[in-house]
């Protein structure tokens, strides 16, 4: 999961789980040497976003055939870019299609303020992969009229019409996930995993109607098709070779058949064998063995996401977006890491959930820091830094997990901003400087254990369906707040320091505790505009679990609420009585998933997660109006390029960093257009 599979903190307090990151090695010849001072990591900075380069620190200790293997893989990423754009919105592809011929074409004046705020809102798409925000979910509104747009297509001779053109100025589509309380979630979400007059009820039905061969490993129904209405039937388009995304998967297949030629080993390479006929056939099962199989594949330096994997897009909880995360093992902090895949148990066996939903046997917990090597679809240009896969709970219990954290993406994160943010929010200067010595530290170990331990913790009551069945709406919410919750509950332990894992327990759990609840109440509320309520997955969870232990431990006055000259801070008075309250929320929330209590789920979010106080959130916008630095971060992807002998056969590569992040945009709708639409075909 970008179980956060997305997502974590990563630098300062500012940035958010998808789930975990890091990695390390000798210098490439083709990059810039790490960890100096002339690597440049910023790109370019616009609305309120910022995108940034990484470096590949791990490519030189590969093979050539290794190489190879990460290349095909890459490719086979970028392949299925296009599916993520259809998947976010309908209209997605037709509007890409025809700003870029726009953006490549016009001749006008170019520098006047209509222009600018063109190819910002471009850019802005160009981020979200569609016209609807990658963290709101809210259609992204453009700076000019839509008779500046009909300008600009009719003297570059580019056709935009109807519903297309018209969705980009008006009101319809609004949101592209809607998880509101009480209203169709599906009838009101613009994301394309739907057909027209879909409904909730419809979506419960027909899956309700779905019985897995083997009730004890159950299919993931849904994943992998759009369920539209026909004739007032409902039915699944079933992405496949020769179905839905058919074009694309084809290519994707034939760059996946060039990566098992170069598998590392006999089990990766039948793991990509599986995956490989899964999207020939469309077959649930078939993805059932291949995750079996990738999961139980732990050697080799290189591995790999690719397929119809995260759920958080889809307001009911079945569909997987398209994403690909190309992953070189850090061979330094892999090892140095481990140690946590090695205590699981203790882990398990330790913590303050009741013994009846605790695992008696911790399952094949792997972890490993990696150095990403590319990414596309739903994990570029916005990524996760850490990941637990696979999200089938019968899979993580039976054969165990892979966790993964992104080492050079979290460097990069970490390298490319600046201190003045955290100074205005921090209550005070020991708060700063624990932030400054050991956040860092903890953001990772928190990472790290979120993943490892966290996803791969607890067990479901017997007779308990899937969380998706039971908790719907809220499933994904209270998994990554269950799964920060088992992080922090250990943050603050000298187990870490007995393990070898950091030098001073105590101060890097307080470091953690400040920078999580400074976060959750208070940081991440930059990142939504004034009026709104918290919409997207890990910032519910953030808020839920924050507010929560703030309330609950208001009579010890565990977190006070301090305002000084006009500003609010949240100062933590009791580390150890802060400490007690997260183990007491983990304990009830493993027990609302472990008996799939939906009213207590929908207290919890609702309750704590949802709603913001709008007095906190205006001053915070307003103290945050001194910083130019976005909130959000993405990365253009290093170009890893073949270079070919006299017998057409590679001998090298290359690595190239794009100069700016409209140059990769524009080379990957060049190169990796493997869909097309009724609108396309008009240009």
């Amino acid at each position: 999961m970008k179980n956060t599979f997305f997502i974590a903190m990563a630098m300062s307090g500012l940035l958010f789980f998808s789930c975990a990151d890091d990695k390390n090695k000798k210098e490439p010849q083709e990059i810039a040497k790490v960890e100096t001072n002339d690597f440049d990591y910023n790109v370019d900075q616009f609305a309120d976003l910022r995108i940034l380069r990484y470096q590949i620190p791990s490519w030189d200790n590969l093979t050539l055939k290794e190489q190879k293997l990460v290349y095909y893989l890459t490719q086979a990423g970028l392949a299925g870019r296009d599916i993520m754009w259809d998947q976010n919105y309908r209209h997605n592809l037709a509007i890409r299609t025809a700003l870029e011929n726009v953006y490549r074409t016009y001749t006008g004046d170019k520098e006047s303020e209509d222009w600018k705020n063109f190819e910002i809102y471009l850019k802005r798409v160009w981020f979200s992969n569609g016209i609807h925000h990658h963290y709101s979910n809210d259609k992204i509104k453009p700076d000019f009229s839509s008779e500046y747009l009909q300008t600009l297509l009719s003297e570059t001779n580019t056709t935009l019409e109807g519903e297309a053109f018209d969705v980009i100025f008006n009101d319809v589509d609004a949101k592209k996930v809607n998880r509101a309380k009480g209203v169709d979630n599906v009838a009101l979400s613009a994301v394309n995993f739907y057909g027209p007059n879909v409904t909730n009820a419809d979506v419960e039905s027909f899956y309700a109607a779905k019985k897995s061969p083997d009730p004890e490993k159950p299919l993931s129904y849904g994943l992998n098709s759009k369920l539209v209405k026909e004739d007032g039937v409902l039915k699944e388009l079933v992405y496949k070779s020769g179905g839905l995304y058919g074009p694309a998967i084809d290519k994707i297949v034939e760059w996946l058949e060039k990566a098992q030629g170069v598998a590392e080993n006999q089990a990766q390479g039948d793991a990509l064998g599986l995956l490989i006929e899964y999207y020939k056939t469309g077959d649930l099962q078939i993805w059932d063995d291949y995750n079996v199989a990738w999961t139980a594949a732990t050697e080799g330096n290189i591995d790999y996401i690719n397929s119809f994997i995260e759920v958080y897009n889809d307001p009911m909880g079945y569909r997987g977006s398209f994403e690909n995360i190309v992953q070189i093992k850090d061979f330094d902090m892999s090892q140095k890491m481990a140690v946590l895949s090695e205590n699981a148990q203790w882990f398990e066996d330790n913590s303050t959930l009741m013994e009846e939903h605790k695992k008696k046997n911790v399952v094949g917990v792997t972890y490993k820091v990696v150095n990403v090597a590319g990414e596309a679809g739903d994990a570029s240009p916005s990524t996760p830094i850490g990941v637990n896969l696979p999200n089938a709970n019968w899979i993580r219990a039976a054969v165990g997990s892979k966790s993964v954290s992104l080492g050079n993406i979290i460097n990069a994160y970490n390298n490319a901003g600046g201190s003045g943010r955290l100074k205005e929010f921090v209550h005070d200067e020991e708060e700063y400087e624990l932030e400054e010595k050991y956040g860092q530290v903890g953001d990772k170990l928190h990472t790290a254990l979120h993943e490892v331990i966290g996803h791969a913790s607890g067990q479901l009551n017997p007779g308990v369906g899937e969380t998706k069945e039971t908790l719907k709406n809220y499933a994904s919410t209270l998994e990554e707040g269950r799964a920060d919750l088992v992080g922090l509950y250990y943050l603050y332990n000298p187990k870490l320091q007995e393990l070898g894992l950091v030098d001073d327990w105590k101060k890097v759990g307080m470091a953690a505790y400040d920078g999580y609840i400074r976060n959750g109440l208070m940081t991440q509320l930059i990142r939504l505009n004034l009026g709104d309520d918290v919409e997207q997955t890990h910032m519910r969870n953030r808020q839920w679990v924050s507010a929560w232990v703030f309330e609950k431990g208001a009579a010890d006055n565990v977190i006070e609420k301090v305002t000084r000259d006009g500003k609010t801070y949240y100062n933590i008075n009791d580390y150890d009585k802060l400490h007690d309250l997260f183990g007491q929320l983990l304990r009830e929330t493993q027990r609302i998933k472990s008996e799939g209590d939906f009213a207590a789920a929908e207290a919890l979010v609702e309750g704590y997660g949802v709603k913001v106080d709008q007095t906190l959130h205006a001053e915070i916008l307003e103290r945050n109006k001194q910083f130019t630095t976005a909130p959000y971060s993405g990365f253009v992807n290093p170009e890893i390029i073949p270079n070919m002998n006299d017998n057409g056969e590679i001998e090298s590569f290359t690595i190239k960093q794009p100069a700016t992040f409209e140059e990769q945009m524009l080379k990957y709708s060049d190169n990796h257009s493997n869909l097309t639409t009724v609108e396309k075909l008009k240009l």
